[in-house]
């Protein structure tokens, strides 16, 4: 063997020694901390860039350790009973209070004296607690003043099974001396309100719960359920029965008891079957062929909705037997892979579900349909009373919940509901006699693009009022009974939301809207009352924020909450006349705060038209630095649904723990984005679902490098779930030389294999008939898969294996189709994952975090741990 003289090796030691040196001092920094490193033919005149991730500051504002430094932002009230009160609870640093407020007296105070209750908790349950830390949970009033709660204590209690439920099994045990099973033991309380006195109810059993299959009449005489895809009823008697032999029961032990009581049962139809179903057939999409088979002779819900008199019953029944079928085939989580068979309609599809809208007589024992196919392919709906009914405080009572009822809309025996064209153009609110089955039609909705619709809110004098687009904005209409148009309610260049309640005693009609007040954004909603004859239009809660709203029953009342990304949210009470009675609370930021937390930035751009204005967020690192230049990522989702821009405070811990990394992260709006602005605006992607929106994201990025010189416009990312994932991918696509990283997750990137409804609706369908009046549907939509080869920068493809919404054969397609291209990409699948990706979301966290930190700050990880989750995790050993 040759030897190396010493002098020669000293000599490649040291100039392998000088080439390492000047490698790592010519390239980025991939360190825990962020650094600034010139590169060459960097376009600036000062290289500041910063480089390498800030993985200590991303792990601390994760957002799985977010909802730790966050305490109440929002009051949910729980209306009480027919009173005007309500009761709520709160936390913040001190613990959680439990306040119950009188809106007609103006007071608010707690509900229990918190050292007090702990104090007695404790004698009786034998668990220490304190006033910061109270085990309370469940509340529920039984009356105005009188409540019940329960309290699980530290201790084990053995739970007897009955005997029929485990059979052999329980008496094998039992011959070996096995204990039985054992529960942690619940403490049943009732308080009294006024004079805050405990009692522990001993021998307190829980109401009897509805079986989830139940369709219960009004005057609670009759039960409807399928079985086997066919309509079944049973006496009320023989319910109760039941209902009894499920009592403290779950799942499978439920269901068993259920089995073994012997009811008379009236088969009302026998047409009934699978894919042709009336009601439930207990599978489908979501069930594994295998359970579908055990849910198959097991009573399902019939979805039945009832005339206010007990006579009728309603239904819609879908047709799909000539719908195809799409598969996801589980491997994880299971012995053997099971398979999951559904049907999907797809866009374009000749065969697609057919919509029956049927009436059962309860007297004549016949059934009735109800208004026959005048638009091939429509869909139909019932219109229901959207009021609550039976007693409020039957479900405290000791004995049975009330059953939850569904009623028409009218008192009257007159079922209203509406059918819809196939491509939306045409809607039309219809009412029909359940006796003779003739129809009357009430309002005609024309547009040629997609339309939305919401239920009509009918008074007791039969008008109702209807929500509609017609004139280009959202906006209120009085009806008669027969459908004469009475008045306009509201009008303007502004979007009325939704409608919250109607006062018809005093002629008052209350909704949320927006885009009305001047130099708000526009998607800040507000309460607003008018009059029945369109007069007195009223803003009742006033204040450049975003208002959330919830109204008491009797509309006297309602609690707003407000805020903006940018400010603490406030909590107030106000009458319906926008009188503010009181505040309520504000947040607690002080652990938020002192963790380093700093609110994001709103602002506004214009679209590439120059004429819109779009409206984003902002989100820095804590430690930003004026001085240096961030990559700029965007969050994405195209609409039309939303646009993912958060209006009121929200932590987005997604994007606050992605911008500590290093990242300027913005979530922007774009036109044919949000619905709640003008219907231009909205359907501005209308037959252009894949590129409408990536023009205005591209320009408001590029407005936003110009005002700001920190944002570094040639590090660009972008990332986006389903539709943004769609999104993200094509933005890749389209603009190539200006977006750099993508990462998109679970997308519909090929809307042939993706549901009608969403596609049609968005992107459109043309409707086609030849000359004798057989009618198609085209349908074509650009995809993803089809400029692959335009790809340069660097792509993550996403999917979960079971998603059963958006299919994974979109990302194959397009995975495939870069292959073919010779495109390099990555592609990772979260095994046993729907569309959300469910428990194993910290981990896409990372794994998002990291592609991002590894292209666009130069920090590669190669290590197999992620020692953030692996920390966390040991601290709850």
């Amino acid at each position: 063997m040759n030897r190396i003289p010493m002098t020669t090796r000293t000599s490649l030691l040291l100039g392998f020694m000088a080439f390492v040196l000047v490698a790592l001092t010519s390239w980025p920094q991939a360190v825990s901390g962020q650094m600034t490193e010139p590169v060459q033919g960097s376009s600036h005149a000062m290289d500041n860039r910063v480089w390498g991730a800030n993985w200590q500051m991303a792990d601390r504002f994760s957002p799985y350790k977010m909802d730790d430094l966050v305490y109440s932002l929002t009051v949910n009230p729980r209306w009480i009973g027919d009173t005007n009160r309500f009761w709520y609870e709160w936390e913040n640093s001190d613990g959680s209070f439990f306040y119950i407020v009188d809106p007609d007296r103006g007071t608010k105070r707690e509900i229990f004296d918190r050292d007090r209750i702990a104090s007695e908790l404790t004698r009786i349950t034998k668990d220490p607690w304190d006033a910061q830390h109270l085990p309370i949970r469940n509340i529920e009033f039984v009356d105005e003043s009188t409540l019940r709660f329960e309290v699980e204590s530290s201790q084990e209690e053995e739970v007897e099974d009955e005997e029929e439920e485990l059979g052999e099994q329980q008496q094998e045990e039992e011959e070996r001396g096995r204990r039985g099973r054992t529960e942690k033991k619940v403490f049943y309380f009732e308080y009294d309100v006024d004079t805050r006195t405990l009692r522990e109810l001993e021998d307190f059993e829980e109401p009897r719960t509805h079986p989830r299959w139940a369709g219960v009449s009004p005057d609670s005489s009759m039960v409807v359920f399928s079985r086997e895809c066919n309509l079944h009823m049973m006496g009320w008697d023989d319910y109760m029965k039941i209902v009894e032999a499920r009592h403290d029961k779950e799942g499978e032990a439920a269901d068993s008891a259920e089995a073994e009581v012997e009811v008379d049962e009236t088969q009302l139809t026998t047409d009934g079957e699978r894919h042709y179903c009336y009601g439930s057939s207990g599978g489908g999409r979501g069930t594994t062929v295998d359970e579908w088979d055990e849910e198959w002779e097991k009573r399902q819900p019939a979805r039945v909705i009832w005339s206010h008199d007990s006579r009728y019953f309603a239904l819609t029944r879908q047709d799909e037997r000539e719908v195809k079928s799409l598969w996801v085939v589980h491997v994880a989580g299971a012995e053997r892979p099971k398979l999951e068979s559904y049907k999907y309609a797809m866009a374009g599809d000749s065969a697609v579900d057919q919509t029956e809208l049927l009436v059962y007589d309860t007297e004549s024992r016949e059934m009735r349909e109800i208004e026959k196919d005048p638009w091939q392919d429509q869909s139909m709906g019932i219109y229901m009373d959207p009021t609550p009914t039976g007693d409020r405080y039957a479900a405290g009572s000791g004995e049975v919940e009330e059953p939850r009822i569904l009623r028409w809309l009218s008192p009257e025996p007159e079922l209203h509901f509406y059918r819809a064209s196939r491509d939306l153009h045409k809607i039309d609110v219809m009412v029909a006699d359940p006796a003779t089955g003739e129809v009357e039609v009430l309002v005609e909705e024309r547009m040629n693009t997609y339309q939305e619709q919401q239920p009509p809110r009918r008074m007791d004098n039969g008008d109702f009022v209807w929500w509609s687009e017609r004139d280009g904005w959202a906006h209120l209409y009085l009806y008669g009974p027969d459908g004469t148009l009475k008045t306009r309610l509201t009008e303007g260049s502004w979007h009325v939301d939704r409608i919250v309640g109607i006062d018809e005693d005093r002629g008052h009609v209350f909704f949320v809207a927006n885009a009305r007040e001047e130099g708000e954004d526009p998607y800040y909603t507000h309460m607003y009352r008018v009059n029945l004859n369109g007069s007195g239009l009223t803003l009742l809660n006033p204040g450049n924020f975003n208002h959330r709203s919830s109204m008491n029953e009797a509309n006297r009342y309602f609690v707003d909450n407000y805020s903006r990304v940018n400010t603490v949210p406030k909590v107030a009470l106000y009458n319906a006349s926008g009188e503010k009675l009181m505040d309520l609370e504000e947040s607690d930021f002080s652990a938020l705060i002192a963790a380093g937390y700093e609110f994001p930035e709103p602002f506004q751009v214009e679209a590439a038209d120059g004429v819109t204005d779009i409206y984003g967020v902002m989100y820095r690192p804590f430690d930003f630095d004026p001085g240096k230049q961030y990559p700029i990522v965007a969050y994405v989702y195209p609409g039309p649904q939303t646009e993912s821009v958060a209006k009121s405070f929200s932590t987005r811990a997604y994007e606050v723990g992605l911008a500590q990394m290093g990242f300027i992260v913005i979530t922007i709006g774009n036109r044919g984005g949000h619905p709640d602005r003008s219907k231009w605006y909205h359907n501005y992607g209308y037959g252009n679902l894949r590129d409408y929106g990536l023009a205005d994201k591209k320009v408001g990025m590029e407005q936003l490098a110009d005002r700001h010189p920190f944002i570094d416009i040639d590090r660009v990312g972008i990332y986006g779930h389903s539709g943004g994932g769609f999104m993200s991918t094509a933005a890749m696509l389209v603009y190539p030389d200006f977006f750099k990283v993508a990462v998109s997750s679970s997308g519909n990137h090929d809307n042939s294999v993706y549901n009608r409804w969403w596609s049609e609706t968005h992107h459109g369908v043309k409707r086609v008939e030849d000359d004798e009046g057989n009618v198609t549907w085209e349908y074509d939509i650009d995809k993803n898969q089809e400029i692959a080869d335009h790809l340069k920068g660097h792509l993550l493809l996403t999917t979960g294996d079971v998603d059963n919404n958006v299919h994974h054969a979109g990302t194959f397609r397009v995975a495939e189709a870069l292959i073919k291209a010779n495109k390099r990409f990555d592609f990772f699948i979260f095994p046993g994952q729907r569309h959300g990706y469910g428990n194993m979301g910290d981990y896409w966290f990372w794994l998002r975090a990291e592609y991002f930190a590894k292209h666009l700050l130069g920090d590669e990880r190669t290590a197999a741990d992620i020692d953030e989750l692996n920390n966390d995790e040991a601290k709850t050993r």
